[in-house]
């Protein structure tokens, strides 16, 4: 595709890349230049209305987070703790009643922050940014297997693997630079349901989600071989020019297409992403905020790190998913909670704080989206006297939201006595995802792709924006 000065526009942005220092100051230039002729697939695109956020970053916490031990506390737990009460079905739809010894949080609760909402004493650091927060503690789904529950947090759907929220972004409002893909996956173990997490589904695959494995070696092959400038320009050019001409035969092969744009975005990112992954300019006292010590490239800590470089760099959207690392259990506790939840609150609590606090620093939190999320609950019982494990639960469970257009220092929505049930103000996932998709600048219900006879959204034919909680 040619300018009117008959510039190539993959040619104009190398150029126009090559021409300035790297850094943050340049997105600008990438996007208006991306946009040159629609500027491809990705390019960047006005939403249906302003945007409180221009960016999205999701934290997914792998497996099932215990909110009556970390979010929602219930005093009503440690009254009842051991006493063998009748309980519901974890089966969302089913009305049949159980009887199980109630299990009451072994950790305590303190308010935080200056709003004074309540968090465990697990997550101390984390609980001092609750004034950025809102946390909402009325989330509810469908079904409460932890493949069909996490395909519904993250694709909306709970049965077929449609395409994910990064996805949608992406193709609803393109990114910001060019050399890097719309949509990026820091992702040391695989979630459950694997790939079809951050997948594109039947959305053109250049809106997939790239996964980026914290490590060495992050990206394979992606610095160059080297050689001479001038041949390199000369092969990227006859690539480029015979994909062009196999694609233009072919003008209905989004898969082909797709290929083609990946191979653009690679020559990209073998520019940029290496300075991206290169902590060695930071600052001491960042690199102290985040605990990265020199060499890290795989800890908790590091990964956040690397987020928030993805994101001021221009990634519209950035999922960090935490699911355990080198055979480390996710959050499944279904035998011992003393041991695994404490594990996990001491890997992700002082690098989540940091995060949020190195966001608020560079004026970043309050045009970034930040959604800290996982598939359900856990049951505030077990299943016998003596066992220290909770269940899956999907009838009242945590997320949270912080930064563009949402209300900090918030709690939003009341479980019953027990955290079991949702008295008032229910967040479906929809709901949850209509809100993501509202802050981005996007109508949930305008948002649609036709595909085999239908039109599909994010929410399929529900969601409401919850729109008590947006600033």
């Amino acid at each position: 595709m040619k300018t009117k000065h008959g510039i190539d526009r993959r040619d104009f942005l190398n150029y126009s890349f090559k021409s300035l220092a790297a850094g943050v100051g340049t997105y600008p230039l990438l996007c208006a230049t991306a946009a040159l002729n629609k500027g491809g697939p990705l390019a960047p695109r006005p939403g249906h209305f302003p945007a409180k956020a221009k960016r999205l970053l999701i934290i997914y916490l792998t497996g099932g987070v215990s909110h009556v031990d970390l979010f929602d506390p219930k005093p009503k737990l440690r009254e009842l703790d051991g006493k063998v009460i009748e309980v519901p079905s974890s089966t969302p739809l089913s009305k049949e009643m159980q009887k199980h010894p109630v299990l009451a949080p072994p950790w305590d609760f303190k308010p935080g922050g200056k709003s004074g909402v309540m968090m465990s004493d697990l997550l101390p650091a984390f609980r001092e940014r609750v004034d950025d927060l809102c946390v909402i503690r009325t989330m509810h789904t469908d079904l409460v297997e932890h493949f069909q529950a996490t395909l519904a947090m993250n694709t909306g759907s709970a049965t077929l693997p449609l395409p994910s929220i990064g996805a949608w972004i992406s193709y609803g409002i393109g990114t910001e630079n060019q050399n890097l893909p719309s949509f990026v996956v820091l992702c040391e173990e695989p979630p459950y349901a694997g790939a079809q997490v951050w997948g594109a589904g039947f959305l053109p695959p250049v809106h997939q989600g790239t996964r980026i494995t914290p490590g060495d070696d992050p990206v394979p092959n992606l610095r160059p071989p080297v050689q001479d400038t001038t041949l390199a320009e000369m092969e990227a050019m006859l690539i480029r020019d015979t994909n062009e001409f196999h694609a233009a035969a072919r003008p209905d092969d989004l898969d082909l297409k797709a290929r083609i744009e990946s191979f653009q975005t690679a020559r990209g990112m073998m520019r940029v992403a290496p300075e991206i992954f290169d902590t060695g300019k930071e600052s001491p006292k960042t690199l102290e905020l985040y605990d990265v010590k020199p060499g890290d490239t795989k800890s908790f800590g590091y990964q956040c790190l690397m987020a928030r470089r993805f994101l001021e760099r221009g990634v519209r959207v950035v999922e960090l998913i935490e699911s355990g690392s080198d055979g480390d259990a996710n959050w499944d506790a279904h035998s011992n909670i003393m041991k695994q939840i404490t594990r996990k609150t001491e890997r992700i609590d002082p690098p989540l704080a940091a995060l949020l606090t190195d966001l608020k620093e560079r004026t970043m939190l309050q045009d970034t989206l930040v959604a800290i999320c996982t598939e359900f609950g856990r049951t505030p019982w077990t299943n016998a006297a003596g066992d220290w494990g909770r269940h899956h639960w999907g009838k009242a469970f945590t997320c949270m939201l912080a930064g563009g257009g949402v209300k900090g220092g918030l709690a939003y929505g009341d479980t019953d006595e027990l955290g079991a049930t949702i008295a008032e103000r229910g967040v479906h996932v929809h709901d949850l995802h209509a809100t993501i998709l509202h802050l981005m600048g996007l109508d949930h219900t305008r948002l649609i792709y036709r595909y085999a006879g239908r039109d599909f959204r994010l929410t399929d034919v529900s969601g409401t924006v919850v729109r008590d909680i947006l600033a």
